[in-house]
């Protein structure tokens, strides 16, 4: 299983970014996939999350500021988020996920068939 973000970087308080991820190694049209995030010296924090047939969910924290979309076609799930702050800096995950999410909640295991991350920096 691998699973490779990209699309992180350096953006401006206010600002927008999408990431994309890229998933190889499973059948990538039969998984739910999730994305999560560690800010510096916390916990891995769910996000978002897409089942297999594109139903989305966001957590309750970023409703409104955040979007996740899947192509089954192209093994990629992709998260765009908006008015981004200053709190969202952190390393981003896509994860395979085999737990159970719907409005706003997750709950199951932990996301540990994740990729290395990319890395958000939300700064002036």
């Amino acid at each position: 299983v691998q699973l490779v973000e990209s699309g992180g970087g350096l953006v401006q308080p206010g600002g927008s970014l999408n990431l994309s991820c890229v998933g190889s190694g499973f059948t990538f049209n039969k998984a739910a996939m999730s994305w999560a995030r560690q800010a510096p010296g916390e916990g891995l924090e769910w996000i978002a999350g897409i089942y297999e047939d594109g139903s989305a969910y966001i957590a309750d924290a970023m409703a409104g500021r955040l979007a996740i979309s899947r192509d089954n076609a192209k093994n990629m799930v992709f998260l765009q988020m908006r008015d981004l702050k200053s709190e969202d800096t952190a390393v981003y995950y896509c994860a395979i996920d085999e737990g159970f999410f719907t409005a706003g909640i997750r709950v199951g295991p932990d996301l540990n068939r994740r990729g290395q991350g990319t890395l958000v920096t939300v700064s002036s």
